[in-house]
């Protein structure tokens, strides 16, 4: 079978690799469309090479089920996989956060076990979650990390209706927040300095977008909220000044959930934190009932799921979009596979 591998220093390449076999507890799944993750870019621009295959959002097909599988998975199913495996017995575990297990943990497609960007992958069969057939391979790749990580971190806020949401980076993860908090029924400011991320987010419902390159965002979304400020902040660009603009654009007992990964940030605690009486949250991916929850979500919503995904490749343009997606300025970038 084909997988992209990463080279390091942005080179990636194509290579043969056996076709995995299911043992017992294990799932073939024939992959039908992977999600290129901002995540995967650290791998691509490092200077290190990779020896595993990359991807992981993982959707597709059930091809193969080795022994002991569960009587409700079946071949031919339609899957997205939780791209997870901690020890599976832990207390942790068994909450579905895998990639929490105190034991330890492999990633699929995050350098530890093969990924997604393959014809197959192979995993645990209780990472596996149904796909519903509302739901486009596309979408389910989509939801399968960055959509559900933008879901979690606003519902983690339990935003409604009655929020006035600052939704920072409009990369895949911030687009996916605009377009969840849209659903949820909130307000959504997006922030970004890339215009074409900025015009993607008003298409995907933002009733304001901010460049913080032309205005002070912080002053913006005072001034867009009669100085209130934002009542919920989501960070997704892992950036430390849009770390700090969350927190400085929050009104009194707002609430900030952190899901970008990036540099060390400075925050003042005493202004912006504990004179503000906010709540501050963390939230990495999403447990595998929440992925589940999620898909409900999209379908009963029937949030803008199509319209993030701006780009689509197959398997034998991987070069291509992956030079594409380090530029930073598309929606959502997916492999399709028939």
């Amino acid at each position: 079978m084909r997988g992209v591998v990463f080279l390091g220093n942005r080179e990636a390449e194509i290579r043969d690799f056996p076709d995995p076999q299911a043992g017992p507890g294990e799932a073939v799944v024939k992959i039908r469309a992977s999600g290129l993750c901002g995540t995967d870019l650290h791998s691509y621009r490092s200077g290190q090479a990779a020896s595993t295959i990359s991807g992981h959002e993982p959707c597709g097909v059930i091809e193969e089920l080795g022994a002991g599988a569960p009587d409700s998975l079946k071949v031919g199913d339609r899957v997205i996989c939780h791209h997870y495996a901690g020890c599976g017995t832990c207390e942790v575990c068994a909450m579905g956060y895998e990639q929490l297990c105190p034991h330890g943990h492999v990633t699929y497609g995050g350098g530890t076990a093969h990924g997604a960007n393959a014809d197959y992958i192979l995993v645990p069969t209780r990472t596996l979650v149904s796909l519903p057939d509302e739901l486009s391979f596309e979408a389910g790749a989509a939801i399968s990390c960055g959509t559900g990580t933008a879901w979690n971190g606003l519902n983690k806020m339990h935003v409604s209706g009655k929020d006035t949401v600052a939704v920072f980076g409009q990369g895949p993860v911030g687009l996916s927040g605009t377009l969840s908090a849209k659903a949820m029924g909130a307000q959504v400011i997006g922030i970004d300095v890339v215009p074409e991320r900025l015009a993607l987010a008003k298409e995907l419902g933002a009733d304001h977008v901010i460049n913080p390159t032309e205005t002070d965002a912080v002053q913006a979304i005072l001034e867009l909220t009669s100085g209130m400020g934002a009542s919920a902040a989501l960070e997704t660009s892992g950036n430390p000044t849009a770390r700090q603009q969350a927190l400085e654009s929050m009104r009194p007992f707002g609430r900030a959930c952190y899901v970008g990964a990036g540099a060390a940030t400075e925050i003042d605690f005493n202004k912006n934190v504990i004179f503000k009486v906010a709540t501050i949250l963390g939230s990495w991916t999403f447990s595998k009932a929440e992925l589940m929850e999620i898909a409900r979500f999209m379908v009963d919503t029937k949030a803008p799921l199509e319209q993030l995904i701006t780009h689509r490749y197959d398997l034998d343009q991987a070069i291509e979009a992956f030079q594409t997606f380090d530029g930073a300025t598309t929606g959502k970038c997916v492999f399709v596979m028939n």
